[in-house]
């Protein structure tokens, strides 16, 4: 599958809210190709034009990177707070109604440990994708200087991702931890019991993808593994492997190999 459609189809496939955050990929291509063509076109002195569309080029290209941080910082934000409120939600359902809590209460305990699962798994779902915007936007950038020194004999890839790498939404280490922490505290309330219906779970949730997060999660780890089929050959430009955990989802779709710029 050619980029622009797994782009388009990632697009459709996550959050609604995060639909008009990801990579104007489809507008760069539009000027990139304008570029190509002006030295044949525009041979006439019209190289004011030229420069023009040179310039709307760097400014989106730089426009997208603001676009990017804006977006990935506050959900980061967003994520360390509910990471916190998570934690203080289970001890407080523990000191209450646990089973040396002030008011013991197996039922009530077992109803909100199951809300609080669920939120766990919604929210390691957001994560997740997250993570997958870190990289699909990335690869597209990647992408798109790869066919402006291309097609227009320019230098820009190089430095240009230089400096991409540097830019926080590139870098997921913070996120991966989290992603990390949520497997631990669910290992760490849920009974050992409950590991094997976990893992059914997980495996029969990849077969039906049914709605909500979870289908959405599903789908960018899908997409993720794709994008790591299209090529064995790894430069200076490829991502990282994924820094995620052995959880049941992500050890059934195996996301091990660094993602390739081709």
């Amino acid at each position: 599958m050619k980029f622009g459609k797994r782009l388009k189809q990632q697009v459709q496939d996550t959050l609604p809210e995060w639909r008009d955050k990801f990579l104007s990929y489809k507008e760069l291509k539009k000027l990139l190709r304008l570029l190509a063509t002006a030295p044949t076109s525009l041979l006439n002195g019209s190289s004011i034009e030229y420069g023009k569309t040179e310039a709307e080029f760097m400014y989106l290209l730089n426009n997208e990177i603001d676009k990017f941080n804006g977006f990935f910082m506050e959900q980061e934000e967003d994520f360390i707070i509910r990471h916190k409120e998570v934690q203080q939600r289970i001890k407080r359902v523990v000191d209450l109604w646990g089973p040396n809590g002030s008011q013991p209460s197996e039922a009530d305990y077992k109803e909100e440990m199951e809300k609080i699962r669920k939120a766990i798994v919604d929210f390691h779902g957001e994560m997740v994708l997250l993570v997958n915007y870190s990289n699909i936007n990335y690869t597209g950038l990647a992408k798109i200087l790869k066919k402006y020194d291309k097609r227009t004999g320019g230098l820009l890839r190089l430095p240009f991702i230089q400096k991409v790498l540097e830019q926080p939404f590139f870098t997921t280490d913070l996120i991966s931890k989290l992603v990390k922490e949520c497997e631990t505290i669910i290992d760490a309330v849920f009974p050992a019991e409950e590991e094997a219906e976990r893992a059914k779970e997980a495996k029969e949730a990849i077969v039906v993808a049914g709605e909500g997060i979870f289908r959405n999660t599903v789908a960018a780890l899908l997409t993720m593994q794709e994008m790591r089929k299209g090529s064995s050959t790894q430069s200076a430009f490829s991502l990282p492997p994924l820094n995620l955990p052995d959880s049941d989802l992500i050890q059934s779709i195996q996301l091990n190999a660094a993602v390739p710029i081709v």
